[in-house]
Formats: C-alpha cells, structure tokens, sequence
C-alpha cells in the first residue's frame, strides 16, 4: 500500500498488524473485561507520532468495535514501528 504525506512523501506503509489480548469474565455472559491491542507497523520513514496519531484515531474515533466494546471492556493499546 502506497502513502503519500505533504511533509515526507518517501513515507510508506508496507504492512499492519494488529495483535489481540484479551481477558473474559469468569461467570456467564463472560464478556471482555480486558483487551490490549499492539500494532507493528511497518514501512520506510515512518514517523513514530504520525503512526501514534493514526493508532489513536483508529482506536478511539473510528473504528465502531472498539468503541462499542469499550461501553464494557476497558480497551488498551501500543505500537511498535519496524523499518522495512
């Protein structure tokens, strides 16, 4: 996938992913009490506070899961970012 950036357009993503942990109740319904999402994000020139702004966005404004989990299950996450 090709990205492009009005302040460095040699950036590129060339891979995302998202890795899930995640805790349920003991007793029935056993929701999710706990999630924990780690993103490696991998490209060329990748700024670490874009790629923390974009995990934030995506986290918490549009992604439509983690929001209406997060009525019941409190969500966390990190990333890392990998040249390459």
């Amino acid at each position: 996938m090709e990205l492009g950036s009005p302040i460095s357009p040699s950036f590129r993503v060339t891979d995302c992913v998202a890795d899930i942990d995640a805790t349920r109740a003991d007793s029935d319904p056993k929701v999710f009490t706990q999630i924990h999402v780690h993103f490696t994000v991998t490209g060329k020139a990748l700024d670490p506070k874009r790629v923390e702004q974009a995990v934030h966005l995506s986290a918490d404004k549009y992604c439509s899961a983690s929001i209406m989990l997060g009525k019941s299950a409190k969500i966390t996450h990190d990333f890392e970012v990998v040249e390459g």
